[in-house]
């Protein structure tokens, strides 16, 4: 007949313990065999129901022991990771190089002004220094450059100097009221670009004026 205990000491290391009976009497011999296969180890203070039997040498012991504890919940499934912020901000640097292909693709095509280039050239190495002046004024708690500044130089072809400074210098980085004007303005100056620089904007802009 199966019998309920309470396993009282054990042993790890040497795979072995003993069970004290719950309807009383000495307590019980039980090895690591006797549990069979289970997914944790016993431990003090389990609840066990037992077989009462005896070795080879007719001492009693525990046998084909089962673990009366409940159950422990399964460890729910890692979520799949969320892309870092910090990573996906990184990524944002890419948009410098792809307007640089987009410049250069569009000059060989239908022919740029030449004072193009070095006004963002400009304008973008401008941004960057009142970008690394303003961090430097909050550091040392002295007169900081409006954000209506920074968004007029980023609006006035300095996006990617205020780009590059927010990752670089970690400026402007985390707000995102700040980082949402930032990029509303960016977009401004791509499609002013487009609509200024390519036949299909200047189209759009004649059909929209003649309208």
């Amino acid at each position: 007949m199966r019998q309920s205990g309470q396993l009282i000491q054990w042993d790890d290391a040497k795979g072995y313990g003993f069970i004290q009976p719950e309807g009383g009497g000495p307590r019980l011999f039980v090895h690591v065999k006797a549990f069979g296969l289970r997914p944790r180890r016993p431990f003090v203070g389990e609840r066990l129901s037992f077989v009462a039997g005896a070795d080879a040498q007719g001492k009693a012991r525990a046998l084909k022991v089962q673990s009366l504890e409940p159950r422990p919940a399964r460890a729910p499934a890692p979520a799949a990771a969320a892309p870092r912020p910090e990573s996906l901000r990184g990524a944002s640097l890419w948009l410098i190089p792809g307007f640089a292909l987009l410049v250069l693709m569009v000059h060989l095509a239908f022919g740029l002004p030449h004072w193009l280039w070095g006004c963002y050239l400009a304008m973008s190495l401008a941004t960057f220094i009142v970008y690394a002046g303003d961090k430097r004024a909050a550091r040392l708690q002295q007169w900081r450059v409006s954000e209506a500044t920074l968004h007029g130089l980023a609006l006035a072809c300095g996006w990617p100097g205020a780009l590059l400074a927010q990752q670089l210098l970690r400026h402007k980085s985390s707000k995102p009221a700040f980082r949402h004007l930032f990029w509303l303005s960016v977009i401004v100056n791509l499609l002013g670009f487009v609509l200024i620089f390519t036949p299909l904007g200047t189209r759009l802009l004649s059909s929209y004026v003649s309208f």
